[in-house]
């Protein structure tokens, strides 16, 4: 559609300067006193013109045409995506469940705790550690909001601190703590939930 399109703006320049050139060999013919090749330059440059009209029309069919394809292209791919995203959706609902398997998972019940495990396990094998140790330290900063504890501990004043009676406290590296918490999630997965 669009090399008509090209084309047909092509074929419109042509005769764009066609018709220019028909005016200009009526003038001639006509400052020769010839009245009948004027009459017939005009007459050719009219049917010019009138081509040239239904050239625009055409053109703009195209256009509209190839306005109508993009659009519903794009249609396509919103449908598409709409599509997708419903699907998406439907597995994470399918997953997760709505507020009754919520409120089944702070139940205390035998089938509570069953859940529980059961959406452990499905969980606990989509997570990857990253995951996990970032889940694990958003549990810590809220264990420590919830007990009242700041997130830096208090420092003693530094003006009371002998040299000599410096704490020997031991940094965890952030590899060391990694380890530790795979090895307590190991721990974990092998006991049964509690509720």
């Amino acid at each position: 559609m669009k090399n008509q399109r090209d084309k047909l703006q092509q074929y419109q320049k042509r005769i764009a300067v066609i018709t220019s050139r028909e005016h200009d060999i009526a003038k001639e013919c006509l400052r020769n006193g010839n009245k009948q090749k004027a009459l017939l330059a005009l007459r050719r440059k009219k049917y010019q013109e009138s081509l040239l009209t239904k050239t625009d029309q055409q053109l703009a069919q195209l256009e509209a045409l190839t306005s109508d394809v993009e659009f519903a292209l794009v249609q396509k791919d919103v449908v598409f995506g709409l599509q997708q995203g419903t699907a998406v959706l439907k597995q994470i609902h399918k997953e997760m469940g709505g507020l009754e398997k919520v409120e089944l998972i702070m139940g205390e019940s035998e089938e509570a705790q069953a859940y529980q495990k059961e959406i452990n396990e499905m969980l606990g094998g989509k997570m990857s550690n990253q995951d996990e140790d970032e889940v694990e330290d958003e549990l810590e900063a809220m264990e420590r909001e919830v007990s009242g504890v700041s997130a830096v501990p208090s420092l003693p004043d530094v003006t009371t601190i002998v040299k000599d009676e410096l704490p020997d406290v031991p940094q965890e590296s952030p590899e060391e703590k990694a380890k530790r918490r795979r090895k307590e999630r190991a721990a974990r997965q092998s006991e049964p939930v509690a509720a």
